[in-house]
């Protein structure tokens, strides 16, 4: 897996580079496909941030005082160096492909978040129902793996897609919640992918009187809602 990851980062900035200048469009879909090829093999740790909350509860240790502060602020600081890793990682990409666009760095939970906004062009690199985004984001996180020697859990937005995605998918699972709550009959949603699972799950929570579940396999995983 390492390998891989190596190689797969390493060719595609070597592939870009060597198009660079003539038709970006082409660019973007080159990419994106070799980089869709790449997430179809690592699809499964994307699963580490689904459905019942275990993220949150992994974190959970018995270590108190001033040695939780340390690892606190050890973790961010690790966070911190793959969100800037990421960045340099995109800026090579913009530059290649002549796209405009502001990178921003964030951190948010155990997270390292990095967006990507105010350009003209940047709805190419979304693509249809952010598949593009998608598989961006596999490669940046490879990027970063390959530099620390360390999974990433990056998240990268781009034109604000995850975020406007995540408030439909928020009103979504409140909506179905109210449903279900009314009507006493389960409800299913789309296939979702993890990150979109998690998001409707949270929404659900805060609902009194129904739960939500996950059902099925990947890539046709989605949300059930039923009564409590």
């Amino acid at each position: 897996m390492n390998e891989m990851t190596a190689e797969t980062a390493t060719q595609a900035g070597t592939d870009a580079e060597a198009t660079a200048g003539t038709q970006p469009e082409d660019q973007v879909d080159d990419a994106a496909q070799n980089a869709a090829d790449t997430e179809a093999a690592v699809v499964s740790e994307a699963a580490d941030a689904d459905d019942t909350g275990d993220d949150a509860s992994d974190e959970t240790d018995d270590v108190d005082g001033d040695d939780s502060d340390d690892e606190d602020e050890d973790d961010e600081d690790r966070l911190v160096e793959e969100g800037e890793i990421a960045g340099d990682y995109l800026e090579q990409l913009l530059d290649v492909l002549d796209f405009d666009g502001d990178i921003d760095l964030d951190v948010d939970g155990d997270r390292a978040v990095v967006s990507i906004d105010g350009g003209d062009d940047l709805t190419k690199l979304v693509g249809r129902k952010g598949e593009v985004l998608d598989a961006l984001q596999e490669l940046t996180r490879l990027a970063v793996q390959q530099a620390t020697g360390e999974r990433s859990r990056l998240m990268l937005d781009i034109a604000r897609w995850r975020s406007d995605r995540r408030d439909r998918l928020a009103r979504l699972g409140r909506e179905v919640a109210e449903r279900v709550l009314s009507s006493g009959e389960r409800e299913a949603l789309d296939p979702m992918t993890p990150f979109e699972r998690k998001i409707v799950h949270d929404a659900v929570a805060v609902v009194d009187g129904v739960v939500s579940e996950s059902e099925g396999a990947e890539p046709k995983r989605r949300v059930v809602v039923l009564p409590s």
